[in-house]
């Protein structure tokens, strides 16, 4: 990038309400090309990384590692005032990415019908650890649980010692995946945005993938044209590899 050129994601706004590595992860990349991050955290601990360790003058490495580049709000999304500063962001907001537990989105009122409701033009990214349904969809997920159940132990280590590996490898997965796929959406929904369009009647591109068996970033791409079928088959697509 020449000095002075924008970056490619310049004039993008991403709220986050992420923790951990995976979420922070994929908005961290987004960070780097330019978009505005804005990460929302917990009152009085925020992203419980933070406490990971103190390595980095006195900060978490993981912390500093994912969240470079990012504005970080502490704000209660359960309170009345917490969710009346949360939906102005979203208003102004192109992107939400969120891991939060299993179920919380929804109860704060940010499931994907409500949200493509109150916010036809927002790109969605849920990052779960085993998707919006099947019979763990409740189950919380842990970088080490998912290598154990991928298979991944056996394959870096020996039969007599399986060993994890070095690294979050399931959670950065994930990460890369649900970056990857908000790009794309953001390419989509450019794509599909003559200047005929209908922003009235949106349609909606959900594509789920995932890596092994670890996490699962579901995106949710609002649309104001119907795709060309072209486009539709690979929007329409359900990637879900298993161990």
């Amino acid at each position: 990038m020449s000095p002075g050129r924008a970056l490619p994601l310049a004039g993008l706004t991403v709220v986050a309400l992420e923790q951990a590595v995976a979420a922070p992860f994929a908005t961290r990349q987004l960070a780097d090309l330019g978009a505005r991050v804005i990460k929302v955290e917990r009152p009085g601990s925020g992203d419980f990384a933070r406490g990971f360790d103190t390595t980095v003058h006195g900060q978490a490495s993981y912390f500093v590692w994912l969240n470079r580049g990012k504005e970080s709000i502490e704000l209660d999304v359960k309170s009345a005032d917490g969710t009346a500063v949360l939906a102005a962001l979203l208003r102004r907001a192109d992107v939400l990415v969120q891991n939060l537990a299993p179920g919380a989105a929804e109860r704060l009122g940010l499931g994907a019908a409500e949200l493509r409701a109150r916010h036809p033009r927002l790109i969605t990214c849920s990052i779960s650890g085993y998707g919006a349904d099947g019979p763990y969809r409740h189950k919380k997920a842990y970088d080490l649980l998912v290598q154990c159940e991928a298979g991944l132990l056996a394959v870096t280590g020996t039969p007599e010692e399986p060993a994890k590996a070095g690294i979050s490898v399931a959670d950065i997965a994930a990460g890369m995946y649900a970056y990857s796929g908000v790009l794309t959406a953001l390419w989509v929904k450019q794509r599909m945005r003559p200047a005929t369009a209908d922003p009235a009647v949106p349609s909606i591109c959900t594509t789920i993938v995932s890596s092994r068996r670890t996490r699962v970033a579901q995106l949710l791409v609002i649309i104001p044209t119907a795709p060309p079928s072209s486009l539709r088959s690979a929007c329409d697509v359900s990637s879900t590899s298993t161990s």
